[in-house]
């Protein structure tokens, strides 16, 4: 699988199921809005008062899905919260695909998350036999 065929699929959906563990340990799961950078960063906001937040700051170690039918992604990563030029272009990715994105700005805590897979595991059930791959990054 290429890299761009990989981007492009991410970039078909503008959802992602993102899991990952509380400081005690316990799983949970939300949907995010998602982004794709060139690079294949996953970006989504959030606010810092939301347990989501608070979470990753304790444990940035994160699980997405992307894909809810026969095609879907698995990517696990890490979690960081940008700063100065980098963050201006992740919100700029982000604001490509959530023009609606800039107006959240005015929110207080308002911020952005991006994801840096390390794994991939892409499977299309689609074609006979699977396609399966599996990309470390």
């Amino acid at each position: 699988m290429q890299h761009d065929e990989l981007i492009r699929f991410l970039r078909g959906h503008k959802l992602a199921v993102q899991a990952s563990v509380t400081p005690g340990g316990a799983p949970q799961a939300a949907v995010v809005g998602i982004a794709v950078s060139e690079e294949m960063e996953i970006v989504f906001d959030t606010v810092e008062t939301t347990r989501k937040y608070q979470n990753l700051r304790a444990d940035p170690r994160i699980a997405l899905v992307v894909g809810w039918d026969e095609i879907t992604a698995q990517i696990e990563g890490v979690a960081d919260f940008p700063v100065g030029s980098d963050l201006e272009r992740v919100r700029e990715c982000y604001f490509t695909a959530y023009p609606d994105g800039r107006e959240r700005l005015a929110w207080p805590g308002i911020t952005h998350v991006r994801v840096r897979p390390r794994w991939v595991r892409y499977s299309d059930y689609t074609q006979d036999p699977p396609r399966i791959v599996e990309l470390t990054v």
